[in-house]
């Protein structure tokens, strides 16, 4: 018979929640000015963000007509965050330069080491009361994806919104 006290017992504080996050979005230096002040901002404006998903692939040798499985190699899903955008453009600017220090939009240039357009991102995961009680880090991440905003007129009443979608080699819980 199942228990409702038991199964509350073993939900700590009340369950994490998906909505108590928060986003730390280091910008590189060399190729994003206001570096800091946008990396600041990104902690309120960030109005989604995932943990994504680590998978192991899968190796199927076949052994007398039989499949038998062995562990590959594991991947890393591309972690990806919704921002809401404000007519200072900071975030966007941040993200469009470090795009366009990348892969120079004018011409065929482009920082060449990985070091000076790859950081470290983290997500945090926060209790109600705001205390960490997770953290993700995203290492050597750059932006692969800053999606187009939509422009309507009968988009009222809405604040603007645009994806970002990070590549990383790989990520680990700090």
């Amino acid at each position: 018979m199942a228990q409702i006290s038991a199964f509350k017992s073993h939900m700590r504080a009340g369950g994490a929640r998906a909505n108590q996050f928060r986003c730390v979005i280091t910008f590189p230096n060399g190729l994003v000015a206001n570096a800091d002040r946008a990396g600041t901002k990104s902690e309120f404006m960030c109005k989604s963000a995932s943990i994504p998903a680590a998978e192991v692939s899968d190796i199927p040798v076949f052994y007398r007509g039989r499949e038998v499985h062995f562990a590959g190699e594991r991947t890393f899903q591309p972690w990806q965050v919704t921002v809401f955008n404000d007519n200072d453009f900071i975030l966007r600017n941040a993200f469009e330069n470090w795009v366009d220090g990348i892969s120079h939009s004018d011409d065929t240039g482009g920082v060449l080491l990985p070091s000076a357009y790859q950081t470290d991102l983290e997500v945090h995961q926060l209790d109600r009361n705001d205390i960490v009680v997770q953290k993700y880090k995203f290492t050597d991440a750059y932006p692969q994806v800053v999606s187009d905003i939509a422009l309507s007129w009968d988009q009222n009443n809405q604040i603007q919104e645009y994806g970002v979608t990070f590549v990383y080699n790989y990520w680990t819980k700090i």
